[in-house]
């Protein structure tokens, strides 16, 4: 079961990349001493250097993409090489004291991404709470106390569409078969309290960076609902056959954000040469998600590539190969809530949704898929 280990990780400030000078609001449960004001906050965070672009991956980014992704390439393009225009969600922690957050957070101008209240039903309470900037800004991380859990967790707003996707229900045992760093993990326990949560690594640096992120965020009361395994996805199927609810397959993919800016071009060819047996782990991973999860149970598999190879045809792969599988569409609703924010491509919805960084709308890349397991 879950380690209990308290593991303490050195704080920083990660520098806005558009300051706020409105920062003038500090937050009043920080009871260990940490205060964060506009001056403070302007002095600890220093410009990092501007990221070189590999020439090489961008060279097979633009044949790949442009010929997969029409226009849509283009502007995704713009957003990808100007790193001032990435923006990052503010995942509120609602196990930890959120005093006066919301208030300090609309104060510097950020909304909730989400609806509070599910259209289906006015009066169902949505838990999960992101906040989201109009403008490419970041606000301070938080550091790791023993005595006093984070309050909140910075991240891609769109990488909370798999985890809204699985629709979860209260009670339901949850499996996270890829789940470092834990913002997925994380944004499930905001959503629902699961009869139990797997959080399953197989890298061992990875392994312990979800640790320390469970611990930085989860309450020991609530420590007996996660099990943190440091296993093989590709075996857990054949382990633990139909023992889930609900699989997420966040898979080991070859990130578009990252890779465009490899500092080194021999690393960049490497990596280019890998990305052609990724779709094989990716399609073993997914195969082993659907025999973890129970008959009538939803396996959601996701990316962070725009990549057709990884996404698309890896479902497809997966649907033509393993009997007893149906896909589902994204519900509608989820669409509609997030389309002033996210890009949606256009493509059969059946076999996924892909947002893509686009002007106005930079949040991205995210390709998230649904499918249940008949029998």
């Amino acid at each position: 079961m879950f380690s209990t280990k308290l593991c303490c990780i050195k704080g920083f400030f990660s520098c806005p990349l558009l300051f706020l000078k409105s920062f003038k609001c500090v937050l009043p449960s920080l009871s260990h001493g940490q205060r964060a004001v506009t001056n403070t906050l302007a002095a600890q965070c220093k410009s990092k250097p501007q990221k070189k672009v590999c020439k090489t991956v961008l060279k097979h980014f633009d044949a790949q993409y442009s010929e997969e992704l029409g226009e849509q390439w283009y502007s995704a393009r713009d957003v990808l090489l100007n790193p001032l225009s990435w923006q990052y969600g503010v995942l509120l922690n609602r196990f930890s004291d959120l005093t006066n957050v919301k208030q300090w957070l609309a104060e510097l101008g950020y909304t909730n991404l989400l609806p509070q209240t599910h259209p289906k039903s006015q009066t169902a309470h949505i838990p999960l709470q992101c906040f989201i900037h109009q403008d490419p800004v970041r606000i301070p991380t938080q550091s790791h106390h023993p005595s006093w859990l984070k309050q909140y967790f910075l991240l891609n707003a769109a990488s909370l569409l798999p985890v809204l996707s699985l629709n979860l229900k209260e009670g339901e045992n949850v499996l996270d078969l890829c789940a470092a760093p834990g913002g997925k993990s994380l944004a499930i326990l905001q959503t629902v309290t699961p009869g139990l949560l797997q959080c399953n690594e197989v890298d061992r640096h990875r392994h312990d960076w979800l640790l320390k992120t469970l611990v930085s965020y989860v309450p020991p009361a609530q420590r007996h609902l996660l099990s943190v395994t440091h296993l093989d996805g590709r075996s857990i199927g054949s382990v633990q056959p139909g023992a889930y609810d609900k699989v997420l397959v966040d898979a080991p993919c070859s990130n578009d954000w990252s890779w465009l800016y490899t500092p080194d071009t021999n690393q960049g060819e490497m990596w280019l040469k890998e990305r052609t047996q990724l779709p094989l782990l990716q399609k073993e991973l997914l195969w082993s998600a659907l025999a973890a999860v129970r008959p009538g149970g939803v396996v959601v598999y996701s990316t962070c590539t725009m990549s057709r190879a990884e996404n698309q045809s890896v479902v497809e792969a997966v649907l033509a190969s393993y009997q007893g599988v149906e896909p589902l569409e994204l519900e509608q609703y989820l669409i509609d809530s997030l389309s002033d924010h996210f890009c949606f491509a256009h493509f059969h919805p059946s076999v996924g949704q892909l947002v893509i960084p686009q002007r106005d709308k930079t949040w991205g890349p995210m390709y998230v898929s649904r499918l249940r397991r008949i029998y």
